[in-house]
Parts: C-alpha cells; sequence; structure tokens
C-alpha cells in the first residue's frame, strides 16, 4: 500500500485568520487530525448548527464521529484548560476519550509556569510582547532547558516528585523577580486553587490513550490513512521567522509539523495557506498597515475581532501582500483559503498593500521587526462589491468585483485560491475545484 501524505493547514498571518473551521470544514475527508504546535494561547471558533464552540487545545476534527484526533508532541497541555474542553464537549455528546489520543512527549503548562509568564510580561514594562499569559513561554523555556514535565510522567509513580521540584524551582524563580504570588491569581483563582483544579485534571488525563504518536502517525500512514495537520498562532508569529521578539515560543510553519508530529519532511502533502481578506494582529508588535481610523474601527466591529482566547480588541488593517508573499515562501504554500470576506462587504472601495518602501527605498526583502515600524506601505485601491457575499455557494455566485479582488491577491502571489469562507458557519464555505 502507497504510504500517504499528510496536508497542512496553518495560518500565513499573525494569527486568528479562521484556521479551526476550516480544520472543521475538510476533517470529514481525513482520518485523523493532528495538532502539532502551541497550547491554549490558541482559539479555534467553529460554528454549525446554530452552536458556537471556542477549542484551544484539542483538535479541531473532535466534533465529527469516527475521525481521530492526535494532540502531537509538539503541544502544550494545560490539565485544567483542556479539561474544562472536555466537559464543554460532553455538553454537546462528544466523548473526547473515544475520539482523541495524545503524546506521551507533549509537555506540560504547570500552574506555576503561568505565575511566571505574567511576572515576565510585568517586568517588560513597555516593551511587553502581548503574552496571553498562559505560561507557554515559560513552558517551552522549561521543555528547551530539559527540565520540562510531559505526559508520560503523569503516569510514574515518580510524578509527584517532580512536580514538588519543578514548582519549587519556579517559586524561587518568581520571588527573585519580586513577583508577589501570595496576591496573585489565575483565571480568579488563587495558586493553590488552581493546582487542586489542575490535579483533578491530571487526574482525569491519566484515563485517556496517552502514548508514542509519532509511531500510531508514521503507521498510519504506512496502512494509507489520510492525515490534517492543525497549527495555531500565524506564520508571523513564528519564533524564528515572525516579528521577532513579539511571536510566540513554536515553530509555527511547515517545518513545525516534522517536529510537532515526528514525521518526515518527505510526509508532508498540500499545505494550505489561511488568511483573512484584511489583517489582525492581537498584542505588541509590528503591523505596517494598520489602520487607526474609522476604516479599522469598522473592519474590527463588522469581523467580531476580539480575541477567542483573551477576548482583546484586535488591531486591524489592509491585507499586506508582501508578508503575505513571505509567508507563501517559508511554508511552499499549495493552497490558498481567504477568511471573513463578508466583513468588507459593505465597503465602496478595498486597499491592498502591494509593496514597502524604507527611507525612500523600495524594500526587496520582508523586513525585521525593527524595519516593519518605519516601512510605509504602497497601496494598490480596488472596487468593492457593495453587496453580501454569505449566501454565495459556488464561486461563479460571488460578486464580479470580489472575483477581481481574489484575481489581483492570485496574480500578486503566484499562488491559487481554493478555499473561500463567506461567513462562520461551516457550510459557508466554497471549495473551489481547479
Amino acid at each position: 500500500m502507497q504510504k500517504s501524505k499528510v496536508d497542512v493547514i496553518l495560518g500565513i498571518q499573525w494569527g486568528d485568520e479562521g484556521k479551526g473551521k476550516i480544520v472543521d470544514v475538510l476533517a470529514p475527508g481525513y482520518d485523523i487530525v493532528a495538532r502539532f504546535q502551541g497550547g491554549p494561547n490558541a482559539g479555534h471558533t467553529i460554528k454549525f448548527g446554530g452552536m458556537t464552540h471556542v477549542l484551544h487545545t484539542i483538535p479541531s476534527g473532535i466534533f465529527h464521529e469516527g475521525k481521530m484526533n492526535v494532540i502531537g508532541n509538539g503541544v502544550l497541555i494545560d490539565a485544567c484548560i483542556v479539561c474544562d474542553e472536555i466537559a464543554n464537549l460532553r455538553k454537546v455528546g462528544v466523548e473526547a476519550r473515544d475520539r482523541m489520543k495524545i503524546s506521551d512527549k507533549a509537555n506540560l503548562i504547570l500552574p506555576t509556569h503561568r505565575l511566571m509568564d505574567a511576572a515576565l510580561e510585568q517586568k517588560k514594562g513597555s516593551r511587553k510582547i502581548g503574552s496571553t499569559v498562559k505560561g507557554i513561554g515559560p513552558a517551552y523555556t522549561d521543555k528547551v532547558a530539559r527540565c520540562g514535565l510531559r505526559m508520560g510522567d503523569i503516569l510514574e509513580p515518580s510524578f509527584p516528585e517532580k512536580y514538588e521540584a519543578l514548582k519549587a524551582d519556579h517559586l524561587q524563580a518568581l520571588r527573585n523577580l519580586g513577583f508577589d504570588v501570595e496576591s496573585a491569581r489565575i483565571d480568579g483563582k488563587a495558586l493553590a486553587e488552581y493546582e487542586r483544579a489542575w490535579m483533578d485534571g491530571i487526574a482525569e488525563l491519566r484515563s485517556f490513550d496517552i502514548l508514542p504518536t509519532e509511531f500510531y502517525l508514521n503507521q498510519a500512514l504506512a496502512e494509507g490513512k489520510t492525515v490534517l495537520a492543525e497549527g495555531a498562532q500565524g506564520s508571523l508569529l513564528d519564533v524564528d521567522f515572525g516579528s521577532y521578539p513579539f511571536v510566540t515560543s513554536s515553530s509555527t510553519v511547515t517545518a513545525g509539523v516534522c517536529v510537532g508530529l515526528g514525521i518526515p519532511p518527505s510526509a508532508i502533502g498540500k499545505v494550505y495557506g489561511v488568511f483573512k481578506a484584511y489583517c489582525t494582529r492581537v498584542g505588541s508588535g509590528p503591523f505596517p498597515t494598520e489602520l487607526h481610523d474609522a476604516t479599522g474601527e469598522e473592519l474590527r466591529a463588522n469581523g467580531h475581532e476580539f480575541g477567542a482566547t483573551t477576548g482583546r480588541p484586535r488591531r486591524t488593517g489592509w491585507l499586506d501582500l508582501p508578508a503575505l508573499r513571505y509567508t507563501l515562501m517559508i511554508n511552499g504554500i499549495t493552497d490558498l483559503v481567504v477568511m471573513k470576506a463578508d466583513v468588507m462587504d459593505g465597503f465602496d472601495t478595498v486597499k491592498v498593500a502591494v509593496s514597502y518602501m524604507l527611507d525612500g527605498k523600495k524594500m526587496e526583502h520582508y523586513p525585521s521587526a525593527e524595519q516593519a515600524e518605519r516601512v510605509v506601505p504602497e497601496y494598490r485601491e480596488l472596487p468593492g462589491w457593495k453587496t453580501s457575499v454569505c449566501e454565495a455557494r459556488s464561486y461563479e455566485e460571488l460578486p464580479a468585483a470580489f472575483r477581481s479582488y481574489l484575481d489581483f491577491i492570485c496574480q500578486e502571489t503566484g499562488s491559487q485560491v481554493k478555499v473561500v469562507s463567506v461567513g462562520p458557519d461551516r457550510e459557508e464555505t466554497i471549495i473551489r475545484s481547479l
């Protein structure tokens, strides 16, 4: 039997592109959906049947019966948050235990990791990154420093001792930072209270299938099963290629799939690059096309641009083609997926950044974070479509001006738009066959 490929869905802007919806839409065509990086700093929103579901750690294929979901070794797990997700799924008749496997090599986010995150962000002051304060950075730091705890550890008799030792190290570091642990709160709870809930979560997770998922996935591929890899955040937040230091702590690009799931590069198939028809960003960092005017406010209001994880208002701006070309290059994108075009239905005209100028000269490459703070975008103005796209169910039914907008993007990037989202529900999706 011929070995299958792993198709990939990832964001090619600053996150919040709508990846969760697209995973949910495409999941019926795959046997396995596998999340490869990030943690509960993600918020993947899925809408169907008149209901809205937000997932932070669990893969977005979980609502499809008969599909297996894998939390890969590259993912971080907070026992409280993932067990809240599991409980919410049960309320709608989905038992995650029957549809999900967890890597024994996925690292844990301890309650004290979250306090460390808050302390370090506080220490940065005006140069803060805009962290979700979910413990992501400190947990990945411990992973790289080789002192973190992994899911496999919770099955061992030595787990309590290992936990207490790492917790003690964190508390000492917090004292060194002058952080007030006694008055600190984690999701409204004191450390001891949150820790009790966290330990209850650990106890529940022990009943799940915890295993070396790299063997499971490679065996599945050898048997001809199909796998869809799901990323979190976006390529411009990648720890290496994003607007460093205003980035996340993991590899959000295609290469991260291999190390986050334990599959070889030769196993990668299609790579779907998900982007909004405009741009948004949460937290600090450069944003060349950001709008500080009524148009930016209109994009935010129409698009309900508030973080699914933090609730923070997102910064908004026009579509940025130099940034898009950069992320297409580093990811090897094969198919483009455009989201939230309906947000701009009422605009008379829309703008697209086609290049940057820096100190009077055109930029030949995507700029560094410091340069990106100073670049001046050059825009192309295009006619708006001035009509709702929500009812369209085929590419031909889309307004001509909107199709021209998509054609312009394809022409400028050398790529093809294969999926068009015209609304938040899973049914409001057009998949093109080219």
